[in-house]
């Protein structure tokens, strides 16, 4: 049985998916979610859980330095309780911080075009953040 771990970089206008191999060692893009509204959001999200026979989601939490939660962080916070609502689901958040910015160094780096980086930017980012928590598994 798979025990499949998805991971979410969740923004205002795109949402990006990763998921882990079926051993939960490695986390690999999966798709960005354009945000149409917050209900079709999380539908298309609970079709890739049903899919790929997901049990845990983890969830990237923005936060200021100085560790508090800003207005972005309870954004995504109200997203999770939207995705948990009619669906039992694990949600782990994790601290998301300069993972954006890690996954756009990481384009620049191999030579990717701005336009072509906006397309899977949060695909990539939503990798960094279930790879962090893979790791630390």
């Amino acid at each position: 049985m798979e025990n499949r771990i998805l991971g979410l970089d969740i923004g205002d206008v795109r949402i990006g998916v990763a998921i882990s191999d079926p051993m939960n060692l490695f986390a690999q893009p999966l798709k960005t979610i354009i945000h149409k509204s917050k209900w079709e959001d999380v539908e298309e999200i609970r079709n890739i859980i049903e899919e790929y026979k997901i049990n845990k989601v983890i969830i990237g939490l923005p936060k200021n330095m100085n560790n508090t939660i800003g207005s972005q962080g309870k954004k995504v916070q109200k997203f999770a309780r939207a995705l948990q609502h009619n669906y039992p689901i694990e949600v782990v958040f994790f601290d998301e911080r300069l993972t954006s910015v890690s996954a756009e160094r990481a384009l620049i780096e191999g030579n990717m075009r701005r336009n072509d980086r906006k397309n899977v930017i949060d695909q990539i980012a939503a990798s960094l953040i279930l790879q962090m928590y893979l790791d630390r598994k």
